[in-house]
């Protein structure tokens, strides 16, 4: 395999258009302006990451393995190494674990609402009938 081209952010944040289109996922740089029209998601959303870090966006999707191997096509570099990502963020594998990082959806208001009627049950039936 040849070595890749390392490129610094500054080089790449210049390729923001839809003449030339440079994306940044998991330190490596991809060209992809030829794919904009192919894109399943429409080029806008690759536009709005063009010239900067995608990594993020990229995985939010949990895009395919198939897409995954179509990246391979379009790898022109790496970042150097002193202008690296210093935010770790996981490769989407395709396999669904819940999110235990955040308290949204149910389990934010599932568990105070448990809380809260246990009180009330605890109260009605033990506490209430004592004071009469």
């Amino acid at each position: 395999m040849t070595e890749l081209k390392v490129y610094r952010l500054e080089e790449i944040a210049k390729h923001n258009n839809s003449k030339s289109t440079w994306l940044i996922i998991h330190d490596e740089v991809y060209d992809v302006t030829k794919f904009l029209e192919e894109h399943p998601g429409g080029e806008e959303v690759l536009l709005e990451q063009a010239g900067a870090e995608a990594t993020e966006a990229f995985e939010d999707v949990g895009h395919s393995t198939d897409a995954r191997e179509l990246m391979k096509e379009h790898l022109i570099g790496k970042v150097h190494e002193s202008q690296k990502s210093t935010k770790e963020t996981k490769k989407n594998t395709g396999i669904i674990t819940p999110d235990t990082s955040s308290s949204s959806g149910i389990t934010s208001w599932l568990l105070p609402l448990g809380i809260a009627v246990a009180a009330a049950l605890v109260y009605r039936f033990l506490i209430a009938p004592a004071n009469h």
